[in-house]
């Protein structure tokens, strides 16, 4: 099982990244000033505006559900309705991170 120098690796590369890896997980978002904003495809949503995600921390949140994470480890969690480590192995193949 990966330690936690795995998820900060993984924490570490996406954020660095984060552009690409929001481009992969939402590519129908948009980049506005330092936030990437997203329809959220967990819920009908269909206004763009309260699904945002920081590009340098990766925090994240969707302001008219109160789901929140501050990662990109965790918003993929939360897209693909899996577990954390499921979710950093995922970004870790994405990005090339080594386990």
């Amino acid at each position: 099982m990966p330690d936690g120098d795995f998820f900060s690796r993984v924490a570490d590369a996406a954020r660095h990244n984060s552009t690409v890896v929001l481009n992969r997980l939402l590519p129908a978002g948009t980049l506005k000033g330092r936030e990437y904003v997203a329809l959220n495809p967990n819920r009908s949503d269909s206004k763009p505006g309260s699904f945002k995600i920081n590009i340098d921390t990766g925090r994240w949140a969707d302001f008219a559900t109160n789901d929140h994470g501050g990662d990109l480890i965790s918003l993929t969690a939360y897209l693909y309705r899996m577990r954390q480590l499921e979710a950093a192995e995922r970004l870790a193949d994405m990005l090339g991170v080594r386990k």
